[in-house]
C-alpha cells in the first residue's frame, strides 16, 4: 500500500539526528515538523528567515505573521530566532544546514532534480531550491513514485528544466526509499505491502535490488 503524505514525512523524520539544522521545503517536507522524534533536538530552518520552527499551530496558536517559506502559519520552538532572508540564505549557501528535505517533479539516476516548473502548465518559481541543492550535501527528496497516470518520476534523464545537477543522493517516495549512486537507483526499503516488482515496474531509470528489501518501519 502506497504511503500517505503524512507517512512519507514520518519516515523522513527518522533520518533526523540530534543537533541537526534542517531545512524543510514546500509541500510534503513541511509535514516533517510534526514527527520530530521526542528524544532528539533539531532546529528547523525556513529560508524566509526563521530558525527553530515548531509543529503546525492549533487554531488557538495561529499567528498570521509567523509563516514558513510556503506561507503556511507555523509555531516557534524554544530558542528560535527570526532574521532577514539575506542571513537565512547566507546560512544555506555557507553549508550550515545539515539536512535538506525537498519536493520534486522528477529525479534521475545521475542525481539531477527538476522541481520548479512544467513548461506550459505550471511555473512555481525557483524560490530557494537552487540555493538549497547547491549548498547542502545531505538532501532527501520526497515525491510520489509515479504520476496519477502511472508515469514514472524516477527517470533515466529528467525531461523538465533542472533545479540542480548531480546533487540528490536519496529519494523517499510513496513506494520506496532509494539511494542514488554510480548512475543507478539502489532500493533500500519498500513501503509496507508494496512488492519489489511493483517498484521496478514504476521506475524508469535502472534500479539495483540487492538481497531481501525490508519494509519501512513507521
Amino acid at each position: 500500500m502506497a504511503l500517505s503524505r503524512e507517512q512519507i514525512a514520518q519516515r523522513v523524520a527518522q533520518e533526523l539526528k540530534d543537533g541537526y539544522y534542517v531545512n524543510l521545503g514546500i509541500g510534503i517536507p513541511t509535514l516533517v515538523a510534526n514527527y520530530v522524534p521526542q528524544d532528539i533536538e533539531v532546529m528547523l530552518q525556513s529560508e524566509n528567515g526563521l530558525l527553530g520552527m515548531g509543529q503546525f499551530p492549533t487554531e488557538d496558536e495561529i499567528d498570521a505573521d509567523l509563516i514558513n517559506a510556503g506561507k503556511q502559519t507555523v509555531t516557534m520552538a524554544n530558542g528560535a530566532s527570526v532574521f532577514d532572508s539575506a542571513e537565512s540564505f547566507a546560512m544555506i549557501r555557507g553549508g550550515h544546514v545539515d539536512l535538506t528535505v525537498l519536493g520534486a517533479f522528477e529525479v534521475d539516476v545521475n542525481g539531477n532534480i527538476a522541481s520548479y516548473m512544467i513548461p506550459g502548465k505550471l511555473i512555481k518559481g525557483m524560490g530557494g531550491a537552487m540555493d538549497l541543492v547547491a549548498g547542502a550535501d545531505n538532501i532527501i527528496v520526497t515525491m510520489t513514485h509515479a504520476s496519477k497516470h502511472g508515469v514514472s518520476k524516477l527517470l533515466k534523464n529528467c525531461a523538465l528544466p533542472l533545479t540542480g545537477k548531480g546533487c540528490i543522493k536519496k529519494v523517499l517516495t510513496d513506494l520506496a526509499f532509494i539511494e542514488i549512486k554510480e548512475g543507478k537507483f539502489h532500493l533500500l526499503e519498500r513501503a509496507p505491502g508494496v512488492s519489489v516488482e511493483e517498484i521496478i515496474k514504476l521506475t524508469e531509470g535502472e534500479i539495483v535490488v540487492t538481497g531481501d528489501i525490508p519494509e519501512m518501519k513507521l
